[in-house]
Order: structure tokens, then C-alpha cells, then sequence
């Protein structure tokens, strides 16, 4: 009889573990709260509430790959004259290059487009203080889990807006939405079937894949809308093209673009 309980419960590990997914593709649509630290109501009437991107994390045991999912191209913003243009500066890994993790060797990978140019900034994976929960809901089919982490960081809306009237050169810049350090409260869901470390943006390092990330009580959300179970894995590799700099130096020359109005996108509503 023991020997019996003991074969059943030996198969039943085997069809769990046989069941847990270790690779493939979660596509994220990330919305952005652009209203959510804007005083100036005049400003607010004139962009949408909310920004929404879709990205792509590419993973396979130990190694991933996020990258924004390409955007249908956009008429030029104010080409035909009258109307307002806006110019947002979208500022995180993975929106204008890639990010690539190894986590066996504990290190990250981003190239990013600054200007005209391509850096690749090396790092090691950043952890967080996570605190598990025993809540659970199902996302797209997979049991997930609660994590929270509060943390200090730079939260302005995911963006530095201007606002320019008809074709005029004169731009008001939106102070009020310039980022501030500031606690914020993390919070995380992630499957336990699909057992890898892996995350939206620098996020991750739990017992298995983030389905759903919601930062600042809703001012930033990421939502899994897809799940794929295979992935090309001659799709996830480092990025070589570019330039190598230290984070610190990119920061600053990021600081010094968007000082002068370089590195935005212009975008029509």
C-alpha cells in the first residue's frame, strides 16, 4: 500500500514539474497615468489620461530579452499646421532598444537609443526586498501570487511632456510632471507554472515569471495579454551594437538631450 501511495505521488510530481513552463514569449501592454502628476488643467485637456505601449519579454531558462513591441508609424505632428503637438519623452528600458538578462551570471544588458546614437550600458541585475504573500488570482489562465516591494524612485508619469501651440517655436514645459524621488509601493504577480525569474522592465527575480505589475497604485500598470509557450532562442542574445558607457554617463547625457528638447518623440492626439 506504501509503495503504492508512493508511486502516485512520485507521478504526480513528475506531470507537475512536467507542466511548468521554462520558456517562451509573455507580451506586456504596458498603461501609463499621464494625468496622474499634472496640476494644470489646461495641460490636462490637452493629452489623453492614459498611454498605452505594448512590449515583449523573450525568455529561456536563465536568459531574457525585453523590447517594446513596434508601433504603427504616425503622421508627423503638426506637418499640416493648426492644432497642438505634444512631445513625450518615454524613458523606460526597453522602449527605444533592448534589455538582456543572464541571470546565471547575474548581469544586464541594455542598448538604447539616445539622439542619433546607440549605447549599450552593462550592469549587474538589480534585486529588490520582496515580500511574499500567500494571495493568489489567475491571470491568463496561470495561478499567481502577491509580492509587494517598496522602494525610492524617480516617478513622473513615465514621461516629460511639452506642449506647443499651432507651429509655434515658443514651448511650455510641464514642470509639475518633472520626475521626484519618492517611496512607492510595488506590486507584483507572478506564476509559479512558469518558472523563471524574469519580469517587465528591470523587474523580476521571483519564483516565476511577472504576469501583472502595477507601480504607484496605478500609475504605472503592466498586463500580460499573451502567453506563448516557445521562443526562438537565437532571438535572445546580447546586443553588441553601440557604443559602451557607464549608467552614470548615460544619465547624463540623457539629462543634457531632454534639457535642450533632444531624444522626444512627437506625437499627434
Amino acid at each position: 500500500m506504501k509503495k503504492i501511495v508512493y508511486m502516485a505521488s512520485l507521478l504526480l510530481s513528475s506531470s507537475t514539474l512536467f507542466a511548468q513552463l521554462h520558456e517562451g514569449v509573455i507580451i506586456y501592454e504596458r498603461k501609463i497615468n499621464m494625468h496622474r502628476r499634472i496640476q494644470d488643467e489646461q495641460v490636462k485637456a490637452m493629452i489623453p489620461e492614459f498611454r498605452t505601449t505594448k512590449h515583449q519579454l523573450l525568455f529561456s531558462d536563465s536568459v531574457s530579452v525585453y523590447k517594446a513591441v513596434p508601433e504603427d508609424e504616425m503622421p508627423e505632428a503638426g506637418s499640416e499646421g493648426g492644432g497642438n503637438r505634444f512631445v513625450m519623452r518615454m524613458g523606460g528600458p526597453g522602449d527605444n532598444g533592448e534589455l538582456y538578462k543572464n541571470f546565471a551570471e547575474g548581469k544586464s544588458i541594455q542598448s538604447s537609443d539616445l539622439g542619433a546614437k546607440t549605447y549599450i550600458i552593462e550592469d549587474t541585475i538589480r534585486t529588490r526586498n520582496w515580500k511574499l504573500t500567500s494571495e493568489t488570482k489567475q491571470i491568463m489562465g496561470y495561478t499567481c501570487r502577491k509580492a509587494i516591494s517598496t522602494e525610492t524612485m524617480m516617478m513622473g508619469g513615465g514621461a516629460r511632456v511639452m506642449v506647443m501651440n499651432g507651429n509655434s517655436s515658443n514651448a511650455q514645459a510641464d514642470t509639475a510632471n518633472r520626475p521626484k524621488p519618492q517611496p512607492v509601493q510595488v506590486e507584483a504577480w507572478y506564476a509559479e507554472g512558469i518558472t523563471a525569474p524574469v519580469g517587465p522592465e528591470s523587474y523580476g527575480m521571483l519564483p516565476g515569471v511577472i504576469l501583472e505589475l502595477n507601480i504607484d497604485n496605478g500609475a504605472i500598470i503592466f498586463s500580460a495579454v499573451e502567453v506563448k509557450k516557445e521562443v526562438s532562442k537565437k532571438d535572445i542574445k546580447e546586443p553588441k551594437k553601440g557604443k559602451k558607457v557607464t549608467r552614470e554617463e548615460y544619465m547624463n547625457m540623457q539629462r543634457e538631450l531632454m534639457g535642450n528638447g533632444g531624444g522626444m518623440r512627437t506625437m499627434r492626439f
